[in-house]
């Protein structure tokens, strides 16, 4: 009985998957992919290579926010002018995430925009789910959430569970949402969407701008289940308690002012 249980699970897991590519490949678009990239030279290549398998008309926006670690020159070499779906646009300095998604959207071309952070933690193929409330209409936003029961997920930090929850939840206060991963990387935006609202965050305190900022606008907000491959500080994780601090701020300033 467990056996046809399981057997029926991966059968509806695969049927799903499959109504999801059927969806995004019917309809004519592009989704243009935003990038930021910081000191990722041992994933760089990898996740773009990931991001290009996906069967979805995209281009991909890359911004490297002033890496000193040698990712500038994989950059240069191995894909700048390499690829016609493959933009690259350098900072000359670091200026942070918010700043590097920036750079990104105002040189993005597509119907519909996701952020796609340069490590591995995130997968690509889900960009399936995420598209389909958009794509169908229901939605001008779709959120991931690591933590709907998407997916595999890699047992992590309890901290950072508990300051994501919170900050989730001063966010939903202020907002008046029901997310349950206000923080997660992927966000999926209707282009005239996100290119209408003014964004002035450098850090990692985009995530709380935007969420206030798409709430204040009444946008149509979705929340699909994807899986997460969290990695540690010594495998190159950047975002830290004074992040959270700053996370705070930013809540309670964007309930205010746009």
């Amino acid at each position: 009985m467990e056996v046809n249980a399981l057997t029926e699970q991966s059968d509806i897991t695969d049927e799903r998957s499959e109504r999801h590519k059927r969806l995004a490949q019917r309809k004519e678009y592009v989704l243009s992919v935003l990038m930021p990239v910081y000191n990722e030279k041992a994933t760089i290549l990898e996740i773009v290579r990931r991001v290009r398998e996906v069967e979805i008309p995209k281009e991909i926006v890359l911004v490297d926010d002033g890496s000193t670690d040698g990712t500038r020159d994989i950059l240069r070499n191995e894909l700048e002018g390499k690829y016609p779906d493959v933009k690259v646009v350098f900072h000359p300095e670091n200026r942070g995430k918010g700043a590097a998604i920036r750079t990104a959207i105002e040189n993005a071309t597509g119907d519909y925009l996701i952020v796609q952070d340069a490590d591995l933690e995130y997968d690509p193929r889900e960009y399936f789910t995420l598209l389909e409330p958009l794509l169908d209409g229901r939605a001008d936003v779709v959120y991931g959430s690591r933590f709907l029961g998407g997916g595999a997920h890699r047992v992590h930090f309890f901290w950072h569970r508990l300051g994501n929850g919170f900050l989730t939840l001063l966010s939903n206060m202020l907002t008046n949402l029901n997310l349950t991963d206000m923080e997660v990387c992927y966000k999926v935006f209707k282009s005239e969407v996100i290119k209408s609202i003014p964004l002035r965050c450098n850090r990692f305190d985009f995530e709380p701008e935007i969420t206030a900022k798409v709430a204040r606008r009444k946008c149509r907000i979705y929340e699909v289940p994807i899986s997460y491959s969290g990695r540690d500080y010594n495998e190159g994780k950047k975002i830290g308690w004074r992040d959270g601090v700053q996370a705070i701020w930013t809540i309670l300033k964007y309930r205010f002012k746009d």
